[in-house]
């Protein structure tokens, strides 16, 4: 079992998790046009159980002057304990517009749903200014404070739809130490407006290191931790997966 473990590990290709972190969608580039990614996946995960996932994930970029469009879609087919097949979807969409060299405003809108994370229908919509806080090319610093409203129906039989105001506050940090290699960290807090007590933490870093053009290998662990989460879903969980990434510009 062991070895299966260690097979599935090297051949898992994304992570997938409550907070969709944007910042590793973000393709660096400086002309206008299409770019984005795409991949099928296979990994070996573990929160309130064992179970494998089967998927695919699309994200497609769209940059023309001061305006950037980015649009993720996420699709997971799970079976738990060898036995029975759920499944998960995150849709993303985000508009950015760049008014200033250093600050842009976005808007955003998300769908998704989790059975394992009990999550029967989340929807979020948000705005707010993201800030460039430095100009080298070799590291980037970025830090966005948004607001959003969210709407939840969870499937414990017990809480209630929840219709609330959350902050969305991030901080990314980008490192290119070489053409071939980059290093992507982001840390997403999102609390409750009217009751702090209710938040989400995600911390994400990603090694991305390209074999050949368009043609990468990548390592990412994630952690998120949610203060309040369905009955019966552990408050934290994490997940580490390595594989390759196709990219097209």
């Amino acid at each position: 079992m062991k070895y299966l473990i260690v097979v599935l590990m090297v051949l898992s290709f994304t992570s997938r998790a409550q907070i969709l972190n944007v910042e590793s969608l973000r393709k660096v580039t400086d002309t206008s046009g299409w770019s984005g990614s795409a991949n099928l996946n296979l990994a070996l995960k573990r929160n309130v159980n064992d179970f494998v996932t089967l998927g695919s994930d699309i994200h497609i970029q769209y940059k023309m002057n001061k305006h950037l469009v980015l649009l993720k879609n996420d699709v997971a087919f799970q079976k738990i304990e060898g036995e029975d097949f759920d499944n998960s979807l995150v849709s993303h969409l985000r508009y950015n517009y760049r008014f200033h060299p250093r600050i842009a405003w976005e808007a955003f809108v998300q769908g998704q749903y989790n059975k394992v994370n009990l999550i029967k229908f989340r929807g979020l919509t948000g705005t707010g200014p993201r800030f460039k806080l430095t100009n080298s090319e070799k590291y980037k610093l970025y830090l966005g404070t948004l607001a959003m409203f969210e709407y939840e129906e969870v499937d414990d039989g017990i809480t209630p739809f929840q219709r609330t105001l959350r902050g969305s506050t991030y901080f990314s940090f980008s490192f290119y130490p070489s053409d071939r290699v980059s290093l992507v960290s982001t840390t997403y807090y999102q609390p409750r407006f009217k009751e702090f007590s209710d938040y989400r933490i995600s911390s994400e870093s990603s090694l991305l290191v390209e074999i050949f053009k368009n043609f990468a290998l990548e390592t990412t662990y994630l952690f998120v931790y949610d203060a309040v989460p369905a009955i019966g879903i552990p408050k934290s969980q994490y997940n580490l997966s390595t594989g390759f990434t196709f990219s097209f510009d």
